[in-house]
C-alpha cells in the first residue's frame, strides 16, 4: 500500500518522527502491561491473535521492511522470526498459520521484549539518519506506526475476546460503570443529495484505499443524528428480531441461526437482565450507551426494523467531512454519554465510540492501484467480500481517525467495537 505523508513536514525533523515513533511503541507495552504472561499467548478464535504475536509483528514489520533492506549491517535477531510474525504478506515469504498462532509459546514475553527493544535501538537511529533526505523511507516508517496503532486496537479487540471466555469473568482493567439518562430519540438530518467528492484530501498520512480522490452523486437522503442505542436494541429482541426471517438477509438468517445468536456479542441474561462482557468486566447493559458488537448482518436487520436502512460509506463521509475527528483509546471501554447534537452539522458524534456499519461493500475507487512489492498487499488485496465501517471507536488511537478512514470486515464478524446510525431515503413526514 501507499502511504501519503507530506516529506516537508517530517524530512529534516528527526526529532519530531524519533517522538512519535517512541510514543507509539510504548503505548503498545502500556496495553500490554495489565496482562500475564498466560493472558498474552491465548488465542480464543482463528480471528485473535495473541497479544505477545501482536507486539512481535509490529516489530517484524519495521525490521522487515525497514531496517533489512536500508540499514547496511543490520542482522535479524533471529531468523525464524520471519516466518513466526509474518501476517498475511505473500510476497515476503511463508508464513506461520493463523490459526495456530496460540501455539508460538516459545519465544516467550521476555524474549519478545528484547525483540521490541533491539529492534527500537536500530529503528531510533535510523531514524535520525534517514530523515533529512528519504521521504520515501519516511513514508514507510509512518505507514509501519500507523500499522502498529491498527494493532492496538486489535489487542483491546483479541483480549476482550480472550478474557469473555474465562470462567472468572476478569476484566482488563477495573471500572465502575456509570449509568447515563437515556437520550432522546434520534432526529433525521438531511441532505439535498447532489455530487460529492470523497476520499483523502491533503498531503498528511492516508492509507492507500482511502483514494483516489473523487465524485460521487448522492441521492437525497438523510442519517439519523445519533448512533442506535442498547435500549433500542432490546427493543428489537423484544419484539423477536432475532426470530423474524423476513427481517434478515439470507446469509445472515443462515449465520445467527448455525450460530445460535439471539442478542449482540458479549451479552448474555443474568439474574437481573442483560449483562455485557466489557473491558471493566460485567456489567447491566446500559441502555443509554450506544449498541456495540453487533455483525453487519444483524446491523441491516435491526435497520429494516426500523424501517430504515444503513447509509452507504459516501453518505456517510460526506456528513462527516466538516466533523472534528477525535478517537479515544481508552483503554477503557468507556462508552460516552450521546452528547447534545453539533448546532453546526445537526450531529452528535460522528467518532471515537463505534465503528458504524455502512451498505457500501468494500471495493476500490475509481483509479485505485495497489503499490508494487509486498507493501502493495495491505489493503488492495482484501477488496472482495467485505462491508465498509467509518468512524473510528473507543478503542481507536486518538490521532488514527479521519472522516476518509476506510475500515471493513466481513459481513459475519462482531468481536470489532462496531455499531450503526440509521439512514433514510429522503424526507420523512
Amino acid at each position: 500500500m501507499t502511504a501519503v505523508q507530506n516529506p516537508a513536514e517530517t524530512a529534516g525533523n528527526p526529532v519530531s518522527l524519533s517522538s512519535r515513533y517512541r510514543a507509539v511503541r510504548d503505548l503498545t507495552e502500556q496495553l500490554a502491561t495489565p496482562l500475564s504472561p498466560e493472558d498474552q499467548c491465548v488465542q480464543s478464535m482463528p480471528d485473535v491473535s495473541p497479544t505477545k504475536w501482536h507486539r512481535a509483528h509490529v516489530t517484524w514489520f519495521f525490521e522487515t521492511f525497514l531496517l533489512q533492506p536500508h540499514e547496511p549491517g543490520y542482522a535479524p535477531l533471529h531468523e525464524r522470526y520471519a516466518y513466526l510474525f509474518n501476517s498475511y504478506y505473500e510476497a515476503v515469504g511463508p508464513r506461520h498459520p493463523r490459526p495456530e498462532r496460540g501455539l508460538i509459546v516459545r519465544p516467550d514475553n521476555a524474549q519478545i521484549t528484547e525483540y521490541r527493544l533491539r529492534v527500537d535501538e536500530a529503528m531510533v537511529g535510523f531514524i535520525d539518519a534517514v530523515a533529512a533526505d528519504r521521504p520515501d523511507l519516511i513514508e514507510l516508517i509512518e505507514l509501519g506506526l500507523h500499522h502498529e496503532q491498527q494493532h492496538q486496537e486489535l489487542i483491546l479487540m483479541d483480549i476482550k475476546h480472550v478474557l469473555s471466555l474465562n470462567d472468572f469473568a476478569p476484566a482488563y482493567r477495573e471500572r465502575a460503570a456509570e449509568p447515563q439518562a437515556s437520550p432522546s430519540p434520534h432526529r433525521w438530518v438531511d441532505h439535498p443529495g447532489g455530487i460529492v467528492d470523497i476520499g483523502h484530501r491533503g498531503r498528511d498520512f492516508r492509507f492507500d484505499n482511502e483514494g483516489p480522490r473523487h465524485s460521487a452523486l448522492l441521492q437525497p437522503h438523510r442519517l439519523a443524528d445519533r448512533l442506535v442505542t442498547n435500549g433500542e436494541w432490546l427493543e428489537f429482541i423484544a419484539d423477536g428480531g432475532y426470530h423474524r426471517a423476513d427481517l434478515w438477509l439470507s446469509a445472515g438468517w443462515l449465520t445467527i441461526k448455525q450460530q445460535d445468536w439471539d442478542a449482540p456479542l458479549y451479552w448474555q441474561r443474568g439474574a437481573d437482565g442483560w449483562e455485557i462482557h466489557t473491558l471493566n468486566g460485567v456489567h447491566l447493559v446500559d441502555p443509554s450507551q450506544p449498541v456495540v458488537h453487533v455483525s453487519y448482518f444483524e446491523a441491516d436487520a435491526f435497520a429494516r426494523w426500523a424501517g430504515a436502512r444503513l447509509p452507504t460509506e459516501f453518505e456517510w463521509e460526506n456528513a462527516a467531512a466538516g466533523v472534528e475527528a477525535i478517537g479515544n483509546l481508552l483503554p477503557s471501554e468507556e462508552l460516552h454519554p450521546l452528547p447534545a447534537s453539533d448546532p453546526a452539522t445537526g450531529f452528535q458524534q460522528l467518532y471515537g465510540d463505534v465503528w458504524e456499519w455502512t451498505a457500501s461493500a468494500y471495493a476500490p475507487y475509481p483509479g485505485f492501484r495497489a503499490a508494487p512489492g509486498a507493501v502493495g498487499e495491505y489493503n488492495g488485496k482484501f477488496m472482495v467480500d467485505q462491508q465498509v465501517l467509518r468512524g473510528g471507536a473507543c478503542v481507536t488511537p486518538g490521532d488514527h481517525v479521519r472522516s476518509s478512514y476506510r475500515n471493513f470486515f466481513p459481513t459475519h464478524s462482531r468481536w470489532m467495537f462496531s455499531g450503526l446510525r440509521l439512514a433514510d431515503d429522503g424526507s420523512r413526514q
